[in-house]
């Protein structure tokens, strides 16, 4: 398989960092019999194309309290999303490392993993997880720091441990997550900032203090 510039660099630069750390994941595989299998599986499957961080962003943005968290984390996911999935997977198209190596293909094959699509860097799963849970820091404050480590490194593992990327693409991802966050923050407080200097405009207004629960209350009455 011919690879591109990008995707070789990456194989020769990396390759003591992702091979040790690829191992050390098998030799717990090996070591815990699969027991972690089902779960890093599950939480793979949380973070598919970083949809609960759609969903979750859509329902914040349905109170006028989190909102601006709501706008932040959807935007921030879906930055990362450009960069990750539009730009840099075909662009860089660094296959998987179990189509890569023999030694890979055999942890992969031991844990059963499924096939993956796509290519591998960088790890879409991670990006999302660290661009949601880095603009929810971003917005709701220090106290989601800790959920926020807890749930990104998870993701990471889980992606390492089924031999689905390399450590070094979920490096990347990681910091592409958390800049997309940082981006997504700074253009939240400018459309925020537009919005409260002409909270007179209808509009404007209604972005600001649109209820999800007022228009329940409202349909409520009208049926009594």
């Amino acid at each position: 398989m011919e690879l591109t510039a990008a995707a070789a660099w990456l194989n020769s630069f990396f390759a003591g960092y992702d091979q040790a750390i690829l191992s050390l994941m098998h030799r717990l595989a090996v070591s815990m019999g699969g027991v972690l299998t089902p779960l890093t599986r599950l939480i793979t499957l949380l973070g598919e194309k970083g949809l609960l961080f759609f969903l979750a962003a859509v329902v914040l943005m349905l109170f006028p309290r989190t909102r601006k968290a709501g706008v932040c984390m959807f935007g921030a996911v879906a930055c990362g999303a450009l960069i990750t999935n539009i730009i840099l997977k075909d662009t860089v198209a660094r296959p998987r490392p179990f189509e890569t190596l023999e030694l890979y293909r055999g942890f992969w094959e031991f844990l059963g993993s499924p096939a993956e699509d796509g290519f591998s860097f960088p790890s879409g799963h991670v990006t999302a997880a660290a661009a949601g849970m880095v603009s929810l820091c971003l917005s709701r404050g220090r106290k989601w720091a800790l959920p926020s480590a807890v749930w990104v490194l998870a993701m990471a593992f889980s992606r390492n441990y089924l031999m689905a990327h390399y450590p070094s693409d979920v490096l990347f991802a990681a910091v592409i997550g958390a800049a997309s966050a940082f981006v997504a923050w700074g253009v939240t407080k400018l459309i925020y900032h537009f919005l409260e200097k002409y909270d007179g405009v209808y509009f404007c207004a209604f972005c600001l203090d649109f209820d999800i629960r007022q228009l329940k209350y409202a349909m409520y009455k009208g049926k009594h």
